[in-house]
């Protein structure tokens, strides 16, 4: 199974694929997609749209795994993440791709064994997981890949809880 990650954002998009074969996960690869800040939020948008098609057509992962958005204090920061989640669920379902999604402490969770686990803690369970030989950066790359080792991890229960709701 081929996992794809992505912690979405409007100046960073991370992403990280991730290959889950019986109980042993490979990192395929992982980066990040970043768009100039000079930019209109249209073309921002469209830019992210662009380079994600480009990997899911290269890489062609069978799952997607975004962080679901978190509403925290900055309503403008939550709507504007907000749009490049519709951006890259769009992708998602145009190459017939299930999309799931994670909340911060259900991917904390998942690769650290504990919700309260720090940013740090979990970028280096990451790199333990999939045997890496550093932390991978930037940090929105790490995040990708805890979000795709989480589905990983939640794959059969996730696709019966989405069953469920249909």
């Amino acid at each position: 199974m081929i996992i794809m990650g992505v912690d979405p954002g409007t100046a960073t998009t991370g992403y990280g694929i991730v290959e889950k074969k019986g109980n042993t996960l490979k990192c395929i690869t992982y980066g990040a997609i970043t768009t100039p800040k000079e930019d209109v939020i249209e073309d921002r948008l469209l830019s992210i749209y662009n380079q994600l098609n480009a990997i899911l057509d290269e890489y062609e992962p069978e799952m997607m795994a975004v962080e679901k958005l978190f509403f925290g204090n900055n309503v403008t920061t939550a709507l504007t993440v907000g749009r490049s989640v519709g951006v890259i669920m769009l992708a998602a379902v145009q190459h017939k791709i299930p999309c799931f999604e994670y909340r911060p402490i259900e991917v904390k969770v998942a690769v650290s064994g504990y919700g309260g686990a720090e940013k740090r803690q979990v970028q280096m369970m990451v790199k333990q997981l999939l045997g890496l030989p550093q932390i991978p950066k930037p940090d929105d790359a790490a995040d990708a890949l805890a979000i795709a080792i989480c589905h990983a991890h939640s794959a059969p229960i996730a696709a019966l809880n989405r069953n469920l709701r249909r």
